[in-house]
């Protein structure tokens, strides 16, 4: 059972955050929170969950709401990200290079990045949990194995120095 939920927050995780970044950059509205630009569209996020896990409308419904109801604790984290992000960029500008103010900033962002993991794995949880069924958990766990089965096999090829590029020809 561990396993089985490790599998589903990794793979919605994957799935939901870059939803959820689409529908904070989006906003509230109904664009945001599940059109074109958000959660419906081709290739994004949602699509891929509701293929892959073949969820009803219903569900798609469901997590539209779960994921519309959790934008407004979401929203400001993304915010202080992106003017970190904004800092950065300004204290890196034409060639600069402070260590101490990097190495400040670079320590902001890894504490902002930790709490918008937080916050999607509780939205990830609140899926499983209120959505998904167990046909569909089982799926999401087969899902999340051939996810970490590929990241295993990508860390022994870079353990053993075989997933070097080749340099660029010229």
């Amino acid at each position: 059972m561990k396993t089985k939920l490790i599998v589903v927050v990794s793979i919605m995780a994957l799935v939901l955050c870059g939803a959820a970044m689409m529908a904070c950059a989006q906003g509230p509205g109904p664009e945001g929170m599940g059109g074109h630009h958000g959660m419906g569209g081709p290739g994004h996020g949602m699509g891929f969950m509701a293929r892959e896990l073949n969820l009803t409308d219903a569900q798609k419904e469901q997590v539209k709401a779960i994921m519309k109801a959790n934008h407004a604790s979401m929203k400001p984290v993304m915010q202080q990200l992106e003017q970190n992000r904004q800092a950065l960029l300004a204290a890196t500008a034409n060639g600069a290079y402070d260590a101490a103010k990097i190495q400040l900033l670079a320590n902001q962002q890894a504490q902002l990045q930790a709490a918008m993991t937080v916050q999607h794995e509780a939205l990830q949880h609140q899926i499983y949990a209120q959505v998904l069924t167990a046909d569909q958990q089982a799926k999401a766990e087969q899902l999340r194995t051939q996810e970490i089965n590929r990241i295993t096999e990508h860390l022994q090829k870079m353990a053993n120095g075989t997933d070097v590029p080749p340099p660029p020809t010229q």
